[in-house]
């Protein structure tokens, strides 16, 4: 038996080393789709990032919006038409979003949020939501969870501040090439604040992860299509990138949206009052978080 299986072994390396055709295949890659990894430290990785997030000022998009609600882990997807939309965002917090409906162009949602409260209005649900940004999730509705704040987080980001620990790797995948900047937070117990992806092929910023406390993931944001983007007086500055796709998850709301930026300009002036959104006449005020045996509380003016 010991000769029996000597002789099996080196029958399989002799098939190895090339006295079997089908052993292995080889695809030739054409040299110009051959990817190169960039290399970048640390502190050029976060120059850079501060670069873009500081140099966006305010965002005025017109994009189209598909969102997706429940998981696998819910036990129910559903999936939604894809709704056109307008978005105006300015720093430090305002954000504003208008939906309608394709076609017919009936607005469907109108939502904005200052950073402390948001207001939300469903035209074709004759509803008015108003809530505090910092509300936990509160329906069993996935889509009625999504938050004006939620978008503006990935889409206006916080420069990473002097003095907060930054970590620096490298992670690479069958499909790519990255490094990862994981800022962390300080306190009784270190945690992770954030996680910046960047694709080695040029760079660019590939995605952002948020987290709460106790390394709660809030938010997943994925960024490809990177162009230069028009400001103001009308050219496209190369230094001023925005990413044309990005997907949003926030696996904890149980939703995730896609976008797909169809106009876009960067640092133009947004009043104050395009934020604005008063509550609709007759409409139902829904104050979210508040205790349903609470009396109901009217919206003041903003």
């Amino acid at each position: 038996m010991r000769r029996v299986w000597t002789c099996l072994a080196l029958a399989a390396l002799a098939l190895l080393g090339g006295g079997c055709p089908h052993v292995s295949t080889k695809t030739q890659i054409p040299k110009e789709q051959i990817a190169v990894a960039k290399d970048a430290t640390r502190e050029e990785l976060i120059e850079k990032f501060n670069a873009l997030a500081g140099g966006t000022k305010t965002l005025n998009a017109t994009v189209d919006l598909r969102p997706t609600a429940g998981s696998k882990y819910s036990g129910l997807i559903e999936e939604y038409h894809e709704v056109k939309a307008f978005l105006l965002a300015k720093r430090p917090a305002n954000i504003r979003m208008i939906g309608q409906a394709p076609v017919v162009a009936k607005t469907i949602f109108d939502m904005t949020s200052d950073g402390e409260t948001f207001r939300v209005s469903l035209p074709t649900k004759n509803k008015f939501l108003v809530g505090e940004v910092g509300v936990e999730r509160n329906s069993t509705k996935p889509l009625e969870n999504l938050r004006p704040q939620h978008l503006l987080d990935a889409l206006l980001w916080p420069e990473i501040m002097k003095g907060e620990a930054v970590l620096f790797e490298e992670f690479n995948d069958e499909n790519a090439r990255y490094y990862v900047l994981t800022v962390l937070r300080g306190g009784h117990t270190t945690e992770i604040r954030r996680k910046i992806w960047f694709d080695r092929v040029d760079l660019s910023i590939a995605r952002v992860q948020n987290y709460g406390p106790k390394g709660v993931l809030l938010s997943d944001a994925h960024y490809s299509q990177w162009e230069p983007a028009p400001v103001p007086g009308g050219a496209a500055d190369a230094a001023a990138s925005y990413p044309r796709d990005i997907q949003i998850d926030r696996p904890h709301d149980d939703y995730r949206i896609k976008l797909q930026v169809t106009k876009l300009f960067l640092n133009d002036d947004l009043p104050a009052d395009r934020f604005q959104l008063a509550q609709p006449p007759n409409s139902e005020l829904v104050h979210v978080g508040q205790d349903k045996d609470a009396p109901p509380a009217k919206e003041s003016k903003p």
